[in-house]
């Protein structure tokens, strides 16, 4: 018999995802480096942006969960341990090691079939600078100086041929990152970085489909089929497959969400049992932008009433909200959006822009300016990154 929607209210699934995210308590992973390792597992992915008018978004998110976060503690995961990679999820990211076998189907067809970019890379200068690293050790693009400088094809390109050979083996995991300083990357062999006689197996698509499902499950509490496959659209047909199954077998629970009822969503029947309270409205984040909280636009509109606008490409004369805002969350509400910038000589955090989606509250204010405090020493405990 087919089982009947849990009805929840649009509070509840609220608690269900931020009791997901890990946003409903204060330090849930802990201290010390092992703590991002434990983050980054959870979340299944941790989005990288170039943007540093603050700190870099993967800093940002990590600290918003670990608020005793160094800097090292990503550079120890991936460097040293080798608990995380990069590698695209919807965007540039960490991932956990234990799940790259989930992209390695990915990195089999890009070199089957390669982005438009990468079409001119010479077979004869890819096999030598896999040759250079495999003689040399890691390299960065800074390391390679004896090639001749051509013009740009994109802003955001590079006039060393070798960038586009080493996008290259990176995108067909043949080389991996090893180290970042800042956004300078040094690439390595990606066997001999992870100590592996050859790389894992590829996942079947199948076992993709339940990954994807398990991942958003874990970090999302309550999903939808777009929640799940966000950024990887052409799982659909699978992931539904999954969740049918999973129904039936009553893995998942089918949920109706007040106000939402075009929408179908799952979760797990443990998840309903457990029902999360709000969380305390003295928990303050400032949330990153790419935060996994916020980089759903649709489903954090539809689950939080707020439609974030990234304003960073918009002309300054049409900007609402400001450059880079930040979604501020106190409980459960998204009560205000702040514009910040670092300046990084006077050693200040500057508030550009404070856009209230609430009525002004003093005590909330209190609280919000609180947490900018302690997101100031963040950003100022050593120097940022170039």
């Amino acid at each position: 018999m087919p089982q009947r929607p849990v009805s929840l209210t649009s509070a509840q699934a609220r608690a269900l995802w931020l009791r997901a995210q890990r946003l409903d308590d204060p330090a849930p992973f802990g201290d010390g480096p092992q703590a991002t390792a434990r983050a980054v597992a959870h979340l299944g992915y941790v989005q990288i942006d170039t943007i540093n008018v603050i700190e870099r978004s993967h800093h940002h998110i990590l600290y918003t969960r670990i608020p005793t976060y160094a800097r090292g503690d990503l550079e120890q995961a991936q460097s040293a341990e080798k608990s995380v990679f990069e590698y695209w999820t919807h965007a540039l990211a960490y991932i956990p090691t234990a799940d790259y076998r989930f992209f390695v189907a990915a990195m089999d067809r890009f070199r089957e079939t390669p982005r438009s970019w990468f079409a001119p890379v010479n077979a004869d200068d890819y096999g030598a600078l896999l040759k250079r690293i495999r003689r040399e050790g890691a390299l960065s693009i800074r390391d390679i100086e004896d090639e001749v400088l051509v013009e740009k094809t994109h802003p955001w390109a590079s006039r060393k041929p070798s960038k586009r050979v080493l996008g290259l083996a990176f995108f067909v995991g043949d080389l991996t990152i090893a180290k970042r300083d800042g956004m300078l990357k040094s690439y390595e062999l990606t066997n001999r970085h992870f100590g592996w006689r050859r790389r894992p197996k590829a996942a079947t698509d199948d076992q993709f489909a339940g990954y994807l499902a398990a991942r958003a499950l874990r970090a999302q509490g309550i999903v939808s089929l777009d929640s799940i496959c966000f950024g990887n659209l052409s799982a659909k047909n699978a992931v539904s497959a999954t969740i049918a199954a999973a129904v039936r077998r009553r893995r998942l629970v089918p949920v109706k969400v007040e106000g939402h009822d075009k929408v179908s969503y799952w979760a797990e029947p443990a998840a309903l049992d457990s029902m999360p309270a709000a969380p305390s409205g003295t928990l303050v984040h400032i949330l990153s932008p790419f935060d996994p909280l916020a980089i759903q636009r649709k489903r954090l509109s539809q689950f939080f009433d707020y439609e974030h606008r990234f304003e960073a490409y918009v002309p300054p004369a049409r900007r609402i909200l400001g450059y880079f805002a930040l979604p501020v969350l106190v409980g459960d509400e998204i009560v205000a959006a702040i514009d910040l910038k670092t300046d990084r000589a006077a050693r200040k955090l500057l508030v550009q822009r404070w856009t209230w989606m609430t009525e002004e509250r003093p005590e909330l204010k209190v609280a919000i300016e609180a947490a900018l405090h302690r997101f100031e020493q963040f950003q100022l405990a050593v120097t940022a990154s170039p």
